[in-house]
């Protein structure tokens, strides 16, 4: 397995293990368990998704493309 990202915290870490899963792409997501001990580690990268090396292409897209994706407002206009 490859390290496809690394999250900045367990929130972005679990969206995009479930759009990997949802594109049926097997991941592991390591590290979930040391956020506890952030105090005695260092604070970056503790996070990772890892694939398997033949899905690492398309999870790399397909989180770049999470990123860079605009939201959908809902319209804000309320009629009565």
């Amino acid at each position: 397995m490859l390290c496809a990202y690394h999250p900045s915290d367990m929130a972005e870490a679990q969206l995009l293990e479930h759009l990997l899963q949802d594109h049926h792409i097997g991941c592991h997501l390591s590290g979930q368990y040391l956020q506890g001990a952030m105090g005695e580690l260092p604070a970056l990268d503790l996070l990772g998704i890892w694939v398997a090396a033949e899905d690492l292409g398309l999870a790399r897209e397909l989180i770049s493309d999470w990123q860079t994706a605009t939201p959908i407002m809902p319209d804000m206009d309320v009629e009565d």
